[in-house]
């Protein structure tokens, strides 16, 4: 019992489980949406889609972990933290390389077939489109003969991923039909997973730049990558803002200025702090918390738009 209670926990770890807020929020988002414009809302295939996005997601997270170890990025990392530099699980010796990437393509294969599924219940094959993308990008993030997380297009890829493929997907699957309202809305949380990212790979940086992984941090280097950071972050807010002023988004979802003094603080503690490891990672964590809590809220706002 021991043993198998010490297997959970270092496959836990390995899953990297609190990362699927990542996949939660846009998921809710885009089915909050269609109930808003149809009154509709099918509970199964709302966790259909969620549990089959996040094995996707869980199968991107184990492939890095594989991948970053086999071109020696994570072994030659020096500032692992608990939101960067992989799982440690193969650099602790605790799962053997090969039963990560078996686990990797079992995760994508669970959620390709749910993907299949949804696909085969609705007409046509625009689940079927939007998997295939998702599953491509998930496996070749960091797999040859692509690597798009060394090749600069890593951050843009993951916020389109996790903002409007998964945030159409999810109102396509309720309604069967697109929206822009939905789209527009994917927007800021797209540039927010984008930001999660983005922060993360600070730690990382002289590791990445060492196995010539050129994330945004590497090419633009630290100081110029911190200002793109706040000028991003500002913008979620302003791009919120403008879409409320023109009436394209409810002005409910404004409930997202709550998020304001979160965002500031971590505008002065990622600004002061961008060059150490230890002193940056409460931006880490408030990035994370940013995407999470204005995800949710905007989702609220579109729930109040509808009752009220």
């Amino acid at each position: 019992m021991d043993m198998f209670n010490q297997n959970f926990k270092i496959w836990l770890k390995a899953l990297r489980l609190p990362f699927l807020t990542a996949t939660l929020v846009p998921v809710a988002l885009g089915s909050s949406i269609a109930w808003r414009d149809t009154g509709r809302f099918n509970w199964l295939y709302f966790f259909l889609t969620f549990i089959g996005i996040s094995f996707l997601h869980i199968g991107t997270n184990l492939t890095n972990d594989y991948f970053d170890h086999k071109t020696g990025n994570d072994k030659v990392n020096l500032n692992p933290t608990p939101f960067s530099g992989g799982s440690r699980v193969i650099q602790d010796g605790t799962i053997p390389p090969a039963l990560i990437l078996r686990g990797a393509l079992i995760s994508l294969g669970i959620g390709s077939f749910l993907g299949l599924y949804l696909n085969r219940m609705l007409s046509g094959n625009i689940i079927l489109i939007l998997g295939l993308i998702g599953v491509f990008c998930a496996f070749f993030y960091t797999a040859s003969p692509f690597r798009i997380g060394y090749r600069g297009l890593g951050e843009l890829v993951v916020g389109l991923c996790f903002g409007p493929l998964v945030v159409m997907g999810a109102y396509y699957v309720q309604t069967g039909t697109f929206s822009l309202a939905a789209l527009l809305a994917s927007i800021p949380i797209g540039i927010l997973i984008m930001l999660v990212l983005y922060i993360n790979e600070f730690p990382d940086y002289n590791a990445d730049k060492s196995v010539n992984k050129n994330t945004l941090v590497v090419i633009l280097g630290k100081e110029r990558a911190v200002t793109i950071y706040h000028l991003l972050l500002t913008l979620v807010y302003l791009y919120i803002g403008v879409c409320v002023l023109f009436r394209v988004l409810p002005y409910h979802i404004l409930i997202i200025l709550f998020t304001v003094p979160m965002a500031l603080k971590t505008y002065f503690i990622s600004k002061e702090n961008f060059n150490s490891v230890r002193d940056l990672l409460p931006a880490n964590a408030m990035t994370i918390g940013l995407h999470l809590s204005i995800g949710l809220l905007i989702t609220t706002g579109f729930i109040l738009d509808k009752i009220f």
